[in-house]
């Protein structure tokens, strides 16, 4: 499927009748998101040709370092689009830190997704070598949250 102009501009349209403030649409190896900006109300166009593990918001700042760098161990990847929490309460401790251990089945954070909290457990065991997102960042579906080696 190819994004044309016609298309992302019905998609804006849509975005603006029904008050909605992001359209994110994945096609293959294909993915465009459009947002609203609170400040103007103009629509602002992302479109992204990678793959659907590679696509991340904008405002992402690590995004070029992932690819800059070689990581090492396993990605473990977001299972669904929500927000990223490292502990279970502000106030906790964080389920895991770099350089700790986990087992398969551990849980290592969570992603919140339409106000339910999910604990995303580690898919194998290893050395925690990397956490690549913040606490609080929004994440999409298949953004490597850590890496296990």
């Amino acid at each position: 499927m190819k994004f044309d102009i016609e298309y992302i501009e019905k998609l804006a349209k849509v975005l603006s009748d029904a008050s909605l403030t992001e359209i994110s649409l994945e096609d293959g190896e294909q993915a465009i998101t459009i947002r609203k900006e609170l400040i103007t109300g103009a629509p602002a166009v992302t479109a992204v040709a990678a793959a659907p593990a590679a696509v991340q918001a904008p405002q992402a700042p690590s995004a070029p370092a992932a690819k800059e760098e070689v990581k090492k161990g396993k990605p473990l990847t977001s299972p669904m689009v929500g927000t990223f929490y490292k502990s279970p309460s502000p106030d906790a401790k964080p389920f895991v830190t770099v350089g700790q251990t986990v087992k398969q089945g551990d849980v290592v954070c969570i992603v919140e997704a339409m106000k339910l909290m999910n604990e995303i457990e580690s898919e194998f065991s290893g050395t925690i070598t990397e956490i690549c997102v913040e606490d609080g960042q929004p994440v999409e579906f298949g953004q490597v949250l850590m890496y296990i080696e």
